[in-house]
């Protein structure tokens, strides 16, 4: 049977299909990879905002350093990402998780021993950012990859949907738990705890045991030229493939930019929110914490809907929304009024960002699964982490200078109105059978 023809089913049909029935286990190498998920992700929750936290209380380091390291880390690590992809996917992804596991591991844990023996500097923070961040990107694009893999197409929504839990459970339990650490051994036990726990998801991953095999003919990416564009040729066609065919499939293309457009806005918002919450409200330190940690238990709600909602109502209606369910509450926050009422206003707009973005992940990486041929997973998903590594940065560094410019809640109202405008970017209109490949979910 030809390509074409292969992955012509809707994508509700494939959904509806096989996982009507509800399962209580996705099998035992599923759990091996969820086991490593959670202590990786729970440990760097711990671990959040670390290199940054040690630059400013061991090294002393100004405010421009500390904003590079999270600069540089990101830029750099998406250039070293961008030849990688053919090679991941070339690869068995087993391995190349577990090397990047390894790779964070000792990355991080030559920090603290550095700082113990007096010997930490910052150009080597700045390169502990970078192989880090870069190490997390390659571990991402693979892991991606395998999981489609792993699972039979009516098993993925309900994987992304537990993985997707476990993401938020570690946001909103791991930063309280480092800030605790940090007050009682200092700031580079987090970073230890962080190292450690990627040795632990290196251990999980080796203990899975269903053979891999090797996308066939995923070196040769230039021989099928990706939607929309062909003749290229050689080793460009390889390190482009990615994006020639994520740009070049409708749907796709629309979820990208749709994904920066409400990214890159809510990473813009997140400085500013502890400008406004401390500063302008005058709410306590203890109150912002409960702002960062609270709301993600909405996210946690949302992902455990999103299995059976995505059986009653498909994979594509799912998509479309919760895609904008979580888009408008930002906007919120630029009217939250100071004082007492201000919590519950800000707990509100951030929980139901959270409980939409909780729904709408997970059935957005198992449509992003289905509509990605296997050849090209790794390459598609490393595409799209180098432009949200390339483009949060950017919205950050805007929203930083609109709010000095004019005032800090005008800067959250403008992301609030982008992030609203991300709904325009959903792919509203589904493309006919025969003009959009989409492998079965």
């Amino acid at each position: 049977m030809r390509a074409a023809e292969r992955t012509q089913r809707p994508i509700e049909r494939a959904a509806s299909g096989r996982s009507r029935r509800r399962r209580r286990s996705l099998g035992a190498d599923f759990d091996r990879l969820w086991h490593a998920y959670a202590v990786s992700t729970l440990g760097s929750a711990v671990g959040s905002g670390a290199l940054p936290l040690v630059a400013v209380l061991v090294l002393h380091a100004s405010a421009l350093r500390v904003s590079l390291l999270a600069a540089v880390s990101g830029l750099a690590s998406a250039v070293i990402l961008f030849p990688l992809g053919p090679r991941i996917d070339a690869r068995r992804k087993r391995p190349i998780m577990v090397i990047s596991d390894l790779v964070r591991c000792a990355a991080l844990l030559s920090v603290p021993l550095a700082a113990a023996a007096g010997l930490l500097t910052y150009p080597q923070l700045l390169i502990v950012g970078v192989v880090q961040t870069a190490a997390t990107l390659t571990f991402t694009a693979a892991s991606g990859a395998h999981l489609k893999g792993l699972l039979p197409p009516g098993d993925r929504a309900e994987g992304n949907a537990r993985l997707e839990s476990v993401f938020w459970l570690a946001q909103s339990s791991g930063p309280p738990v480092g800030g605790v650490l940090v007050g009682w051994f200092g700031g580079t036990v987090t970073l230890l705890v962080d190292a450690l726990s990627y040795l632990v998801s290196a251990a999980w991953i080796r203990r899975i045991r269903r053979p891999e095999t090797t996308p066939s003919g995923a070196m040769r990416a230039g021989a099928t030229p990706a939607p929309g564009r062909a003749g290229v040729p050689g080793r460009y066609a390889e390190l482009t493939a990615g994006w020639r065919y994520l740009l070049g499939h409708a749907d796709l293309r629309m979820l990208f930019w749709n994904s920066l457009l409400f990214g890159g806005p809510v990473m813009l918002v997140s400085p500013l929110l502890a400008v406004l919450m401390l500063r302008e409200l005058g709410l306590a330190a203890w109150e912002y914490g409960l702002a960062l940690g609270v709301p993600c238990l909405g996210a946690v709600l949302g992902a455990r809907l999103a299995p059976p909602l995505t059986r009653r109502l498909g994979l594509r209606r799912m998509l479309l929304l919760f895609g904008a369910l979580r888009a408008p509450w930002l906007v919120l926050l630029a009217f939250t009024p100071a004082g007492p009422a201000g919590l519950p206003v800000i707990l509100l707009a951030e929980t139901g960002l959270l409980f939409g973005a909780g729904g709408f992940n997970p059935s957005f990486a198992t449509f992003r699964l289905a509509a990605t041929e296997d050849r090209l997973m790794a390459r598609v998903l490393a595409a799209w982490s180098t432009g949200s590594k390339v483009a949060q940065p950017l919205f950050i560094a805007a929203g930083g200078l609109l709010a000095a410019a004019t005032s800090t809640r005008l800067a959250i109202g403008v992301a609030g109105l982008l992030c609203a405008a991300s709904t325009l970017l959903l792919p509203w209109r589904a493309t006919a059978a025969g003009a959009d490949p989409v492998a079965s979910v």
